[in-house]
């Protein structure tokens, strides 16, 4: 599902809706808790960019792991 682009317009329409909707004191409170779920969404998805090894190094934990696994069935 792709949006259109959204004009000033349609933002503006946006905003007016939720405003009505939840109010002038419960809109600040939900975008404070929209920003930090966004960061925690952005600071998990880095981090797993973080703990995933490039190419090269997957191969050789892939053959280390196929090794070890061997090894343990020849000593059963």
């Amino acid at each position: 599902m792709v949006l259109p682009n959204i004009g000033i317009p349609s933002l503006i329409l946006i905003l007016l809706i939720a405003l009505l909707i939840f109010g002038p004191k419960k809109l600040p409170e939900i975008g404070g808790a929209f920003g930090k779920t966004l960061n925690e969404f952005k600071k998990s998805t880095s981090q797993m960019m973080e703990d995933d090894p490039p190419e090269p190094e997957r191969k050789e934990i892939n053959e280390e792991t196929a090794n070890t696994t061997s090894e343990s069935q020849k000593q059963s």
